[in-house]
């Protein structure tokens, strides 16, 4: 596969994974399976279509770092701050509590270097897979550039080993022997729980479980939480077990979507690693073309894989733009968020004791 598959691959696996999860985040498997969406995952956040939440602007907004500083991790770091301070100002309707802090500290006049806060969540994850395929030609740099990215935002190891396992897997998705090589090397940073998960991921893989059987052996019936060590052992889990399947894409993305739990980023993780496999000309057109957003849209994507191949810096969006597409988007999903909260209540009395531990925990990153 040539490098404007592979990027375009994990740019636009990212957005459709992204679009796709979003209307059902918070949801559990149950709840999932009640509303007919379980192994039936389409647009349905708006008319028919889907949009874009901060997974894939956060990925985008590396991208435009990466391209700008591609041998200073210094300067990288300094302009992701940069932009990270300005999309928070944009009030974007998701942004995880621990990234958060991270960035109101930014802007009391923390340096980049210290504005980071202990915490697991999946932030940094979702943002690295571009990281290790842009850097998959110089190895040595993937670490540097995956913690500047990290510990941006987060400081807990546990944050950047998952960070690091998705980036290393983007970086050489057609060597098995070497994705597995990476995961174990990651052990050095994190000892003490990362081994156990590896294991258990190890044997899950080779004796085939499904999903749901996995899925039972990390406590996760209700859903996948924003816990980096529940997000990535599960879509590390998906890739390696469809990873040499014709449809790939769809299939280790229906079953991570079917999970339940923090659906946008486990789908776009899991859109990023497929689509660096397969490329993007194995997304389905439907899922793409049903991406409406405006002004992280279609045309900014198709540009920022031209960026990355022609190394040149990826242009940004301006931020007043970005500021009245997120008062819209706002008003979006608190109207889904209402509809949804609708239709549950008419099938049960809302009791506040029964909402999964994935629904409080969802926007931790």
């Amino acid at each position: 596969m040539d490098s404007r598959e592979k990027y375009a691959g994990i740019l636009w696996g990212t957005a459709v994974g992204d679009s796709l999860g979003l209307p059902a985040e918070g949801m559990s498997r149950k709840k999932i399976e009640q509303r007919g969406w379980y192994n039936n995952w389409k647009h349905r956040l708006v008319l028919g279509r889907g949009m874009l939440s901060d997974d894939t602007e956060h990925t985008l907004m590396v991208v435009e770092c990466l391209t700008a500083h591609p041998s200073d991790v210094h300067e990288f770091q300094r302009a992701l701050a940069n932009k990270l301070r300005w999309w928070l100002l944009a009030f974007p309707a998701g942004v995880g509590f621990a990234t958060a802090r991270a960035l109101l500290k930014l802007w009391i006049g923390f340096p980049s270097s210290r504005s980071g806060v202990f915490s697991a969540g999946n932030g940094p994850a979702m943002r690295s897979a571009i990281i290790g395929a842009y850097l998959s030609e110089s190895p040595d740099n993937i670490e540097s550039y995956v913690r500047a990215s990290t510990e941006l935002t987060h400081t807990d190891p546990k944050a950047l080993v998952g960070a690091l396992a998705v980036a290393y897997i983007a970086a050489t998705p057609d060597n098995i022997s070497s994705c597995w090589r990476a995961l174990e090397g990651l052990i050095r940073i994190e000892p003490t729980d990362w081994p156990r998960i590896l294991d258990t991921l190890k044997i899950a893989v080779a004796e085939n479980w499904s999903m749901d059987d996995y899925l039972v052996e990390l406590r996760l019936g209700n859903g996948v939480t924003g816990y980096v060590y529940h997000t990535v052992p599960v879509v590390l889990f998906a890739w390696f077990k469809w990873h040499d399947s014709a449809n790939m894409y769809s299939v280790s993305l229906t079953e991570v979507l079917n999970s339940g739990g923090d659906t946008d980023t486990t789908g776009a993780i899991i859109g990023a690693l497929s689509g660096a496999r397969v490329g993007s000309i194995n997304i389905p057109r439907e899922w793409r073309s049903n991406i409406a957003d405006w002004p992280r849209g279609a045309s900014l994507i198709d540009g920022h894989v031209s960026a990355l191949i022609k190394n040149e810096a990826a242009t940004s969006p301006r931020w007043i733009f970005c500021l009245v597409r997120n008062l819209g988007f706002l008003v979006i999903i608190l109207s889904h968020g209402f509809l949804r909260l609708f239709h549950w209540s008419r099938h049960r009395v809302l009791d506040p004791r029964s909402m999964s531990d994935t629904y409080r925990n969802s926007r931790n990153r």
